[in-house]
């Protein structure tokens, strides 16, 4: 790479870190890691020239990256301890889980697309990220062989925070996922486990893909 190319990359990615600040991720844990974890690194094809922009942009099986803002959102709620053990639903390109993997102790990411699996765990292998475990599955029943999780966060939208999910939570435990009926009415929430039932928190408006049950035929 050229030393102008070197400079064009490194104000992009300020530029980048600048949004982030501006969007409310204000986070220190958060915005380490994600200055940490390259999104180029999980954008191809055409819109690899505006992988540091803050908006969402298409990948494979008709499935999106999330712009970072809401991904840096939704990691800052969900305040990832180092000891935690993290479950994601909707696997994506890999880049959430990526972002995970620098705060948590071990991530697991569950999607119904194998061929998204398949290309998330080769960013993960390039980008030497042992502690996450990646599988290709029906997330909306989530992991019970591994659970109990200390955080899960949700990548994709049901009307009301899944059953076995909410199951998977421990006690003291947090989930963060969108909520709502329809593609254009959602609501960012974050779920908190008690002794004695859940305490719900909306934090704020935001569009995601349905959360689709069963595995893709892909």
């Amino acid at each position: 790479m050229s030393e102008d190319a070197e400079e064009d990359l490194a104000e992009r990615k300020m530029r980048f870190l600048f949004a982030l600040r501006s969007k409310g991720v204000t986070d220190a844990r958060t915005l380490h890691a994600m200055e940490g974890i390259d999104r180029g690194q999980f954008v191809r094809g055409i819109f690899a020239d505006r992988a540091y922009e803050d908006m969402p942009l298409p990948i494979a099986c008709g499935q999106t990256i999330s712009q970072p803002s809401i991904v840096g959102l939704m990691t800052q709620a969900a305040d990832v301890g180092s000891r935690d053990t993290v479950l994601e639903i909707g696997t994506g390109s890999g880049y959430q889980a990526a972002i995970l993997s620098q705060l948590a102790r071990r991530v697991y990411t569950v999607d119904r697309h194998k061929r998204l699996v398949r290309e998330a765990e080769g960013v993960f292998t390039a980008l030497r990220l042992t502690n996450i475990v990646a599988i290709s599955g029906d997330g909306s029943h989530g992991l019970p062989d591994q659970a109990p999780f200390d955080r899960i966060i949700v990548t994709a939208a049901a009307e009301d925070p899944p059953g076995p999910l909410l199951a998977q939570l421990k006690i003291g435990g947090i989930m963060v996922l969108p909520v709502g009926q329809s593609d254009t009415v959602q609501s960012l929430i974050r779920v908190r486990r008690l002794e004695t039932g859940f305490d719900y928190e909306e934090l704020r408006p935001v569009r995601f893909v349905p959360l689709v049950e069963g595995v893709a035929n892909d």
